[in-house]
């Protein structure tokens, strides 16, 4: 079993339906804990290293052999307490981030959180650490998509970060910080808008989100984790 700790209800659904696209059948079994990102907005996420290492473990007592983490403002958090935990967890964004490194050096950060920001970027530049790559990394807070997120204003959400996509120029990749931004990369980018270097005919940046890219990666430390423990109990 899969297990994902969420700091908000509304991500349940979206890794259900990636699940029922990419995976059915794959049993997935959902943390909500809101209360998480509070404090971790209000004191930073070390103050909740002990609160989510808790869920952890109780994920893991109830079956799950890995967890995906969908919030990226506690991500780093969640994966440290894996480690000590000998569980696996992945955070959501981490296959996003290498994936903005693949794309090239340019990369900007968009986010609708403050808090997210800097772990995000802190993300890629491991990333990058680890793809023996140099990058520049750019962080663009969207102004008002939190605040339309949190009064269930999806539409305004998504319309605010597909305008600040569109203004990101001299980006090899844009990446949405936080899950709940990822259905603003499906949709068309400007009517005339300038490339991302600036010239006209040149290559738009790529933008990529985390959801899918993290399911998918999570469904397979799981199934690893699962096939490692089938093993043990024959020997």
């Amino acid at each position: 079993m899969l297990a994902l700790l969420h700091t908000s209800p509304v991500h349940v659904p979206v890794f259900d339906a990636l699940r029922d696209e990419d995976a059915p059948g794959m049993p997935l079994r959902h943390l909500v804990r809101p209360e998480l990102l509070d404090r971790a907005r209000e004191q930073g996420p070390g103050a909740v290293a002990e609160e989510v290492s808790g869920a952890l473990a109780g994920a893991a007592r109830e079956g799950a052999r890995a967890v995906l983490c969908t919030c990226s403002t506690i991500g780093a958090v969640a994966e440290a307490a894996g480690v000590s935990l000998g569980l696996p967890v992945l955070r959501v964004d981490r296959p996003m981030a290498a994936a903005a490194v693949a794309a090239g050096a340019r990369i900007t950060v968009l986010a609708a959180l403050e808090s997210t920001l800097g772990p995000t970027a802190d993300l890629i530049t491991e990333e990058a650490e680890r793809a023996g790559r140099e990058v520049t990394v750019r962080t663009v807070l969207v102004p008002g998509a939190w605040e339309r997120f949190e009064a269930g204003d999806t539409e305004g959400c998504l319309a605010a970060v597909a305008a600040a996509v569109d203004e990101v120029r001299d980006a090899d990749a844009i990446v949405l910080a936080q899950v709940s931004m990822a259905a603003a990369a499906e949709r068309p980018r400007a009517a005339g808008r300038p490339a991302a270097d600036g010239a006209t005919g040149g290559a738009a940046p790529v933008v990529l989100s985390s959801p899918r890219r993290g399911l998918r990666a999570a469904a397979a430390q799981s199934n690893a984790s699962e096939t490692s423990l089938s093993g043990l109990r024959t020997m």
